[in-house]
């Protein structure tokens, strides 16, 4: 292919994923596929002589499109939103045809200062305190991460680091092993799952704080658990509080919670995944209040931002305790600019070496919306997931299984757990939208997130009609 017909192809593109979006939602929602579909559909090995484009696009709807799950449907309502703009799309383009493998300054100056720059700003979209803005005389700043699973496993590193060296500054006997096997970190039963395994890969204890009904951590159950870990020996090091969690969106107290982490020593890193979004809007803002108290930050645009996957959002109070964890310098990735004191090298913030230049993404998206046009993006889904949740309320069939705070319902038949599964089961098979369950105080409920961005008070109408509907033959069939 070459540049004239890459023009030519790259037209074509546009205008195929155009009316893709724009006629998402006469494609089922979900697959109706049985694992290993797509072997048989393929060859068996990579073909020899170079093949006709036109063939590969009409595989693509032959192939591929029968097996999409449409995340970008307004008729998904499962897990979270992932982001989606055309400025993003755009950006996105951009990023693959410049190319660069920003590890370093010198790589690409600009990838790296742009990043800086754009953490900056969403940084103070989000009024978070100026010791975390890098352009400041703070000692923070900002990263994209890929995932927030890759924010929680960095803050752990750091933060296992730290508490190494802070150990054997006072008892330089004491191995690395035999601190290692003391540390404890300590997160909520409600967490994602990401934050244990960030324990498992970091090779440290993890213990679970219990809840209350509203699924956030009891502060004085912290306090309880890290105190009897100190009389045992053990040393706690880390908290991973969560604002928005995954099963309801619940939002632990870390104003409460941080004035104990400092006291204690013990790093708390913030997972605000979903919801860190929504923090550009004046009236959720206070949910981050306690934020000043943090190491770490962390959240994702790429899921209710408008930002394509993948870009994952990190502030770090002090961006020495990162670098100073995964600091390498071999000669091939020095540069002269390095110890100026006026650049950083992201790839001692991260794990991989390599990255992509993802805050192109940022910049094309906060340049085209705006700070009010993202604030209107976030409150309309927020009255959508209102709106629903007036329908299951006026529903005497059903119930509200947790607070409605921002763009998700958790909800459910009353009656068994069974009941619920067989319902979920039925919306599933239906393909007509797409529900995940989740599980709070032992019962089986039904999670319903607003995500894509054309989603309109017709879906949720449409969406509720049809709950309503295959819930009548369910409790039909089961009085016969």
């Amino acid at each position: 292919m070459d540049a004239a017909e890459f023009r030519r192809r790259g037209k074509e593109m546009v205008d195929y994923v155009a009316d893709y979006l724009e006629n998402i939602e006469e494609r089922p929602v979900y697959p109706d596929l049985e694992p290993g579909y797509l072997r048989s559909l393929i060859p068996t090995e990579a073909p020899v002589e170079p093949e006709n484009y036109d063939d590969i696009m009409k595989d693509v709807e032959r192939v591929i499109m029968p097996g999409v799950t449409h995340w970008h449907s307004p008729k998904f309502f499962a897990y979270f939103p992932t982001g989606s703009s055309y400025p993003a799309m755009l950006a996105d383009m951009l990023c693959g045809a410049i190319g660069c493998i920003g590890f370093s300054w010198a790589a690409s100056p600009a990838c790296t200062e742009l990043e800086t720059v754009m953490l900056d700003w969403l940084g103070k979209m989000l009024h978070l305190p100026e010791c975390f803005i890098a352009g400041t005389h703070g000692l923070g700043g900002g990263v994209i991460q890929g995932t927030a699973s890759e924010a929680t496993l960095m803050s752990l590193l750091a933060a296992r680091c730290k508490a190494v060296r802070r150990v054997q500054n006072f008892a330089p006997e004491k191995s690395e092993h035999d601190i290692l096997s003391k540390l404890v970190a300590y997160t909520s039963e409600q967490a994602h799952c990401s934050v244990e395994r960030a324990s498992l890969i970091g090779g440290v204890l993890m213990k679970k704080v219990p809840t209350d009904n509203r699924y956030t951590i009891r502060t004085e159950m912290l306090r309880k658990m890290v105190e009897e870990d100190k009389a045992a020996g053990l040393i706690p090091f880390y908290f991973c509080a969560t604002l928005g969690t995954t099963p309801s969106c619940a939002f632990d107290p870390i104003a409460e919670l941080g004035p104990i982490c400092n006291e204690e020593n013990i790093w708390m890193h913030i997972d605000a995944a979903y919801a860190g979004s929504a923090f550009i809007c004046p009236e959720f803002r206070p949910l981050l209040n306690g934020v000043e108290f943090a190491d770490s930050f962390n959240f994702n645009p790429h899921k209710w931002l408008l930002i394509n996957f993948d870009c994952s959002t990190m502030w770090v109070r002090n961006r020495a305790d990162l670098i100073g964890a995964f600091k390498m310098e071999p000669l091939y990735l020095k540069h002269e600019n390095q110890e100026s004191g006026l650049v950083t090298d992201y790839r001692h913030w991260q794990i991989p070496l390599g990255r992509r230049f993802r805050s192109l993404k940022l910049w094309f998206v906060f340049r085209m919306y705006g700070l009010n046009g993202l604030q209107a993006h976030i409150r309309k889904q927020v009255a959508l997931a209102k709106e629903f949740e007036s329908l299951v309320r006026a529903d005497k069939r059903f119930e509200i299984c947790a607070d409605v705070v921002m763009g998700l319902v958790c909800f459910r038949l009353k009656g068994s757990n069974e009941l619920n599964q067989n319902l979920l089961k039925r919306i599933t098979k239906s393909r007509e939208i797409h529900l995940v369950p989740c599980q709070l105080s032992g019962s089986f409920v039904l999670r319903f997130a607003i995500c894509a961005r054309t989603t309109e008070s017709c879906h949720i109408q449409q969406a509720w009609r049809h709950i309503t509907q295959l819930t009548f033959e369910l409790l039909q069939e089961g009085n016969h």
